[in-house]
């Protein structure tokens, strides 16, 4: 036997260290019900991959310049023209995922039905290719987010059934919208191609398919539904690189061309609304000199008439030589005066745009010709912050901090723009005053001309005035409208929306990965947590880390019916258990002297009285004379095993009812085995057991035996083994596998603290076949690795073919 020190101490931290090769035995052991598991948990991985409808992404590559060259009258001036060149790249990838945006996508596609085809166990959306097409009046309310059936049994007519419990209630020109529960399917057909008017719904269904018969899903999309699902996770906005401005759209889809038909559209509208944005400042311009040349078309009109009538009047139609140099003066002037109105006549219109916060109206100065570097700036960041606003407003509320400081810029800015116009205004009114005083000097020199000429004079000044207004006007429109006609959007689209044929989810790899993972831990997990909580004793090799006394023999399970089998069964693995243990005991026991070995437990039924029985047969067996005494007086069992009498024995000797000690010696049917009985029970077994008189038996049963085995009750239950312990040369604690509680290891580590313990050892008891194949036994003494040569032991014999073994673990 491996001896160790009885006194020693258990190794700091010994017991907390992990042994992974017991838990690969461990794991070893239930390698059935992990391949059980397993194959059940990828059945369930292959069940949910089957039956569920798998998710696709569609990608498009979008790319934004960063900034925008200079083409145009208003950008040579310093004008942004609210395109989004000079955003930054994060904002373009909010506004591709605003809501207006999104809603002017929605407004292109018809994604407000959803047409579904019901199969064994999932629905799948049909897009396109339909038997049917549904149009939906919703200026009527409609019940939506809810499948409806259409079936049809005939060209003519069709069904409607309402297939949920709940549905989304939509009214027209209303944010409000309920829940309808459980409503009533209407009974009567209807014909194709005409409006189903029922209280919640109105639609028209086409049958757009051959068959004569069929049922299809349909789903009604509310816009606001439809708006936040494209706005939501489903779209994703990222760069692709940090030093490119090269965006990536993704979307996750179940039905893929419905996503590709999605970004596609998306991209065209944005850059449309792009370019709509870079239009608008020109199309303000030429709305605003439209207006003015109205006006002036119809005085120049005017006017031209009553010039020619005056020089068909007056047969006259040249002026003399001095009134063309006045003429020539008052033109000049006169013009000059004109554009200066113009001028102040614009400015009184952008304050009142200003005053009125009307920035979309608003024209560009430059676009006018008026040539202010200051004003021209301003109105330029002004309009930035404008269409900076718009941007932040498509996805916050008002009284988010970025819009707060949007509104507070705006404000100031329009504050220091009306400052500045009343400055250019005054001082365009002092140039006003100067140029009218020029002119009403040089208009007095008319005296000296004819009255006729002076006439002429005066409507030629008057229709030139008009005209070189006009045609300066036309100009700046035509300038206005041939930048609008060359603005294109500065990003563009660099591919177009691709689907991955492969699907994102489910992932069939991963999903089979987790199932195998699952599988595997399943079982392990509940082995091993069963281990680690479990409060009983199912390691040998835990048992000797955490007991302070040695581990001495390891004792199978017995699967007879009595507890002889060292009598009975020869050549059984239990037989040779405890010739292992006596071979280890010859050890430890004085040569050529009796020895006294007490046997206990700690509690009843770890096999005490199996292991006392069968330890004094197997010396017995081996010639020497062996008495086993029954000292358990609570609970008599070793005369029945014997099949003797306990009318006299241990209890009625010590209480003196028997005098004769060998009265209560009985002889049993195995040759050098005497047994003292416990006897009946007594009042007062305590007592009785740590008199003198017990401790004169013990002497005396020395000098008449080899061996005298002691049967006593367990420690943990009654005191008087304690008292024995110093009788016997060496002690015994059964521990039973998979019975003895854990916290039994303290009490036999605390008595031996106390050193009531000094010669003592432990029998570890009851350990199954399928533990000792996987080294659930100790390291020493009979036991390790028992159990790897079926058929040695009689009872191996009969052990059972592999799957009896498997279900009877």
């Amino acid at each position: 036997m491996n001896q160790s020190d009885p006194n020693r101490l258990p190794v700091i931290g010994q017991e907390e260290a992990i042994d992974i090769k017991d838990i690969v035995l461990r794991i070893l052991r239930i390698w059935p019900y992990i391949a059980l598991s397993v194959i059940i948990a990828v059945g369930i991985a292959y069940m949910l991959i089957r039956y569920s409808v798998p998710e696709y992404q569609v990608s498009s590559k979008f790319f934004v310049k960063e900034k925008e060259n200079p083409f145009s009258l208003f950008e040579s001036a310093g004008l942004s023209m609210g395109g989004s060149g000079d955003m930054e790249l994060g904002n373009q990838m909010i506004i591709l995922k605003s809501r207006p945006i999104a809603a002017a996508t929605l407004d292109r596609l018809n994604f407000d039905v959803e047409y579904y085809k019901q199969g064994r166990f999932i629905k799948s959306e049909m897009y396109q290719n339909t038997d049917i097409s549904v149009e939906v009046d919703w200026a009527h309310p409609q019940l939506a987010n809810g499948d409806i059936l259409i079936q049809w049994d005939n060209q003519s007519e069709f069904t409607i059934t309402y297939l949920e419990e709940s549905y989304l209630q939509i009214f027209p020109d209303s944010e409000s919208r309920g829940r309808l529960s459980n409503p009533k399917s209407p009974t009567q057909t209807f014909q194709f191609n005409e409006w189903v008017e029922l209280p919640m719904n109105k639609f028209k269904v086409g049958l757009t398919s051959a068959d004569t018969n069929g049922e299809i899903i349909i789903r009604f999309r509310d816009r606001h539904g439809l708006i936040n699902h494209y706005t939501g996770g489903s779209l994703q906005v990222s760069s692709i690189d940090k030093q490119s401005t090269i965006l990536q759209i993704n979307i996750t889809t179940k039905t893929p061309n419905k996503g590709r038909d999605y970004l596609n559209t998306l991209q065209e509208v944005y850059l449309e609304n792009e370019l709509q944005e870079k239009n608008a400042m020109a199309t303000n311009t030429i709305d605003f000199i439209d207006a003015q040349l109205i006006v002036l078309s119809d005085s120049l009109m005017f006017i031209e008439n009553r010039l020619e009538n005056f020089r068909s009047n007056n047969s006259i139609y040249d002026l003399s030589s001095e009134g063309t140099a006045i003429f020539t003066q008052l033109k000049a002037l006169e013009t000059e005066l004109a554009k200066e109105k113009f001028k102040r006549e614009y400015y009184q219109q952008l304050t009142n745009y200003l005053q009125r916060e009307d920035y979309n109206s608003i024209v560009v100065p430059s676009g006018l010709g008026i040539e202010d570097p200051i004003l021209n700036t301003l109105i330029a960041n002004l309009l930035e912050l404008q269409a900076e606003k718009s941007m932040h407003a498509s996805k916050l509320t008002d009284i988010s901090p970025p819009l707060r400081e949007v509104n507070r810029k705006i404000k100031d800015l329009n504050l220091s723009i009306l400052e500045l116009l009343q400055n250019v205004d005054s001082n365009a009114q002092l140039l006003i005053d100067d140029l009218q005083e020029r002119i009403n000097k040089i208009t007095g020199t008319f005296s000296s001309l004819p009255q006729t000429e002076q006439n002429l004079l005066r409507i030629q000044r008057e229709f030139s005035l008009n005209e070189e207004l006009y045609t300066f006007l036309l100009e700046k429109r035509a300038e206005a409208a041939i930048t609008r006609a060359s603005n294109t959007p500065s990003n563009k689209i660099i591919e177009t929306a691709l689907i991955n044929s492969n699907p994102i989810s489910p992932k069939s790899s991963l999903i089979y990965l987790i199932a195998i993972v699952l599988g595997l831990a399943f079982p392990i997990g509940i082995s091993l947590g069963r281990t680690f909580f479990s409060t009983k004793i199912k390691d040998g090799k835990e048992l000797e880390r955490k007991a302070k006394l040695n581990v001495i023999s390891t004792i199978s399970q017995s699967e007879e019916a009595d507890n002889l089998v060292v009598l009975k069964k020869h050549r059984s693995g239990v037989t040779e258990a405890f010739r292992s243990l006596r071979a280890n005991l010859n050890f430890i026991l004085p040569k050529n002297k009796s020895s006294v070995i007490l046997i206990t437990s700690s509690i009843s039924g770890e096999g005490k009285t199996f292991s006392s029985i069968n330890l004094a047969s197997v010396y017995a067996l081996s010639n020497k004379k062996t008495l086993l005494i029954g000292c358990d007086m609570r609970k008599p069992k070793i005369f029945d095993d014997f099949g003797i009498s306990n009318k006299e024995g241990l209890s009625t000797y010590l209480s003196g009812n028997q005098e004769d000690v060998d009265k209560v010696i009985q002889k049993t049917a195995y040759q050098n085995l005497d047994v003292i009985v416990s006897g009946p029970i007594p009042p007062n077994p305590a007592e009785l057991l740590i008199t003198q008189k017990f401790e004169s038996l013990i002497d005396l049963m020395k000098d008449r035996y080899d061996m005298v085995v002691l049967d006593t009750p367990p420690v943990g239950l009654v005191s008087e083994t304690l008292d024995l312990i110093r009788l016997a040369d060496i002690s015994l604690f059964v521990v039973r596998y998979n019975y003895s509680d854990k916290q039994f290891i303290d009490h036999i580590n605390s008595l031996k603290q106390q050193e009531i313990l000094k010669d003592a050892y432990i029998i570890f008891n009851g350990l199954d076949k399928e533990a000792q194949k996987y080294g659930y036994g100790t390291g020493y003494g009979y036991g390790y690795g028992y159990g790897y040569g079926y058929g040695y032991y009689d009872e191996d014999n009969s052990e059972g073919n592999f799957f009896k073994r498997l279900f009877n673990r």
